[in-house]
């Protein structure tokens, strides 16, 4: 654990959890507009091809 200027560990230690799971959040966010914008060209891709 480090500490970046927290009053206490106990301090720290919620810090590095509640960065954690945003951490998460932003990453499963991320993966989300991916797999959106992967669908969508393959769609278009599909379209294309059988016009």
């Amino acid at each position: 654990m480090v500490r970046a200027g927290q009053s206490s560990e106990k301090a720290a230690l919620i810090y590095q959890h509640s960065d954690d799971e945003r951490q998460r959040e932003v990453a499963e966010g991320l993966d989300a507009k991916v797999r959106a914008a992967r669908n969508a060209a393959v769609s278009q891709q599909s379209q294309a091809q059988e016009a």
